[in-house]
C-alpha cells in the first residue's frame, strides 16, 4: 500500500471508528497493518479492525455506515463459523475497511481476545485513536485464524522479531487454548522454514 494510499485508508478508518463510537464499540487493529507496525511489511489493500460485538450491533453499525454514504457489505455467520460477521467498508476511491467480529455466540465465537488485546493495544502514532495490537496478541490472531497464509505471517514476525520471547506466547497462547496450534507453526520455525 503505497504512503497516499495508507493516508486515505486511515481516514476512512477513523470515519468507521465514530460510527463503531456511537455503538459503543471498540476496536483494534489487527492483520497486515499490525504486523507492518511489528516488523513485517506485506502486500495488503484493507485495514483490519478486530471487534467483539453482537450481530445486532454488527448490522446497526453497518446501516449507520451505509447511511453515511459509504459502500457495505455486511457478511452475516453460520452457526459454525467462528466469527460473528464481517463488515466490507468501502469509500468513493475503494479504500477498504473490514470490521471483523469475533463475538458469535452459537460458534463461542473469541471476543475474549479482542477485550483481552484491547487492554495492551497502542495508538498507531501518539495521540491517535487507532490502537494496534500488541504482538503477543496479533500471533493469537493470526493463530485462531489459522490456516497456511497465517503460519507465514507468524513465521515472518518471529523472523524479524527476535526479541518475542516464546516462553510468553507459550503461555498466552495455553491461557486461549492455542497452545498447539502454536506448537505446530514454532515447530516449523525450528526446522528452518522462517
Amino acid at each position: 500500500m503505497t504512503a497516499e494510499r495508507l493516508e486515505a485508508t486511515l481516514a476512512l478508518a477513523h470515519e468507521v471508528l465514530d460510527v463503531l463510537d456511537t455503538h459503543d464499540v471498540q476496536a483494534v487493529v489487527i492483520g497486515a497493518l499490525a504486523l507492518a507496525v511489528h516488523g513485517y511489511p506485506r502486500a495488503t489493500r484493507d485495514l483490519d479492525l478486530g471487534v467483539a460485538t453482537s450481530l445486532s450491533t454488527l448490522e446497526n453499525v453497518a446501516q449507520t455506515l451505509s447511511q453515511r454514504g459509504m459502500t457495505v457489505a455486511l457478511r452475516r455467520p453460520d452457526p459454525q463459523d467462528p466469527l460473528g460477521g464481517v463488515v466490507d467498508v468501502e469509500d468513493e476511491t475503494d479504500d477498504l475497511v473490514q470490521l471483523v467480529n469475533f463475538d458469535n455466540p452459537p460458534a463461542g465465537g473469541f471476543p475474549r481476545l479482542v477485550v483481552d488485546a484491547l487492554a495492551t493495544a497502542e495508538p498507531l502514532e501518539p495521540g491517535a485513536r487507532l490502537r494496534v495490537v500488541d504482538p503477543y496478541h496479533l500471533v493469537m490472531f493470526k493463530l485462531y485464524a489459522g490456516g497456511p497464509k497465517s503460519a507465514l505471517d507468524i513465521l515472518a514476525l518471529l523472523a524479524r522479531a527476535p526479541q518475542l520471547d516464546r516462553a510468553r506466547l507459550r503461555d498466552l497462547a495455553a491461557s486461549y487454548r492455542l497452545d498447539r496450534a502454536l506448537q505446530r507453526v514454532l515447530s516449523l520455525a525450528d526446522d528452518g522454514l522462517t
